[in-house]
C-alpha cells in the first residue's frame, strides 16, 4: 500500500527524502539535535491522546 507523503496530503510518497532535511540547513539531514525547537513549553512536551494496541 501506498503511503500519503508527510509533507503534502495530495501526494503520494516517492521517498524524495525532502521530510529527512534539516528545518534550519537545508543542506543537512536531520540528526533530532532539537536546535528547530527551541525553548518554549509548547514543544518541550507532547500531549499523548490515544494509545491503539495491535493485537
Amino acid at each position: 500500500m501506498n503511503e500519503k507523503c508527510i509533507l503534502d496530503e495530495n501526494k503520494i510518497c516517492d521517498d524524495c527524502g525532502e521530510c529527512d532535511k534539516c528545518d534550519l540547513d537545508s543542506a543537512k539531514i536531520c540528526d533530532n539535535c532539537g536546535k528547530c525547537i527551541g525553548m518554549d513549553a509548547d514543544s518541550r512536551a507532547i500531549e499523548i491522546e490515544d494509545v491503539i494496541l495491535k493485537k
